[in-house]
């Protein structure tokens, strides 16, 4: 990649291993700490994402270097290699993660790739480890130009003064594209709100965009409406965990309620999306995840209420296609009623 990334957004900060420890970059931490999450099997990686220790596109890193480790292990222990032991332990992962569905094609279409031929267990487990690092050495390399191809989209979209309200942490591409358009010398101004429960905005978006040189304000989740309505933003943008075939977009729980703001005031909506699913019709294909009602209920392990009182946590909004202007695609700039015509040629 031909930019300097945030410390967030570099390859070895959000996960690695060494010595059969499998390190995940501690997001909930941040920026309070820099440290890492040790796993010792896939089991415990899995569990790790489902406790959110990171967020965003940082799950399919963590499945790519994965099948490296998984592989390491493999050949230290001298076990016979076995495809199906290697794809089960895989699983444990993308099961872990049921919105992403960004890493679970990724994942499955490396497996599929490779199934036929190292389904023979008189392959060897050298022979895999060399096949399977050039590939994920390819894939990386690839997401890497598609994540710079997207940032200068998504800057093409930004004007000379914009002031950009964005929800969660939309990663490489939302990030890239507000230093590309710093780079071509747009003045831009982000408001990032808090993100709760996880404060992936506060911890993770805002000092981000803060060690790019960008102009930015933390705001809570509630204000965005007035910011709109006061003439402070000029245009939405977030991240999508999902986008499917009828140009609906699933992202962080409280996108929607800015897109509606948005699209109440005439501001445009634009979501980020690596590619389109096409296995999901409609947002009513969706999974939705349901997660600890605790997390509300708690910060840094401590209650900040009566402990007595429930909570519902649902994890991810649905945001309608008719409230979506852009979506940033790999293969360029769509309208929601335009994904499914071109979609076939953006897998």
């Amino acid at each position: 990649m031909d930019l300097k990334l945030p410390y967030l957004l570099k390859p070895y900060n959000i996960c690695h291993f060494n010595d059969s420890i499998f390190y995940i970059g501690n997001r909930k931490v941040f920026p309070k700490e820099k440290s890492f999450y040790a796993c010792s099997n896939c089991k415990e990686i899995a569990n790790a994402l489902k406790l959110m220790i990171t967020q965003g596109g940082a799950p399919l890193q963590v499945a790519l270097t994965s099948f490296r480790y998984i592989a390491s292990e493999m050949q230290k222990e001298h076990i016979k290699f076995n495809f199906n032991n290697l794809k089960k332990e895989i699983m444990y992962i993308v099961k872990a993660r049921v919105t992403n569905t960004t890493m679970k094609r990724c994942v499955e279409k490396i497996l599929k790739h490779y199934e036929i031929r190292f389904s023979d267990s008189h392959y060897d487990i050298n022979t895999f480890i060399k096949e399977i690092n050039k590939t994920i050495d390819q894939i990386e390399s690839d997401y890497n130009k598609l994540y710079c191809n997207m940032g200068q989209y998504g800057a093409s979209l930004i004007k000379d003064g914009d002031k950009i309200l964005t929800t969660c942490f939309a990663e490489h591409t939302f990030l890239l594209s507000i230093y590309y358009a710093k780079l071509a010398n747009k003045k831009v101004k982000v408001y990032v709100n808090e993100t709760r429960p996880y404060f992936q905005g506060i911890r993770l978006t805002a000092p981000s965009l803060y060690e790019l040189g960008i102009d930015v304000k933390i705001i809570s989740d509630s204000m965005g409406s007035f910011l709109m309505q006061s003439g402070e933003i000029t245009h939405y943008m977030s991240g999508a965990d999902l986008v499917c075939m009828d140009g609906s977009v699933v992202n962080k729980i409280g996108t929607n309620q800015n897109a509606i703001c948005a699209k109440y005031y005439n501001i445009p909506y634009t979501a980020f999306s690596m590619a389109p699913d096409k296995s999901k019709k409609s947002y009513k294909d969706v999974e939705m995840e349901y997660r600890d009602p605790k997390e509300l209920l708690m910060i840094d392990n401590e209650y900040i209420g009566d402990k007595n009182i429930s909570a519902i946590y649902p994890a991810f909004d649905i945001i309608r296609e008719d409230l979506v202007t852009n979506i940033v695609t790999n293969k360029g700039i769509f309208k929601p009623n335009e994904i499914k015509e071109v979609v076939s040629w953006m897998q």
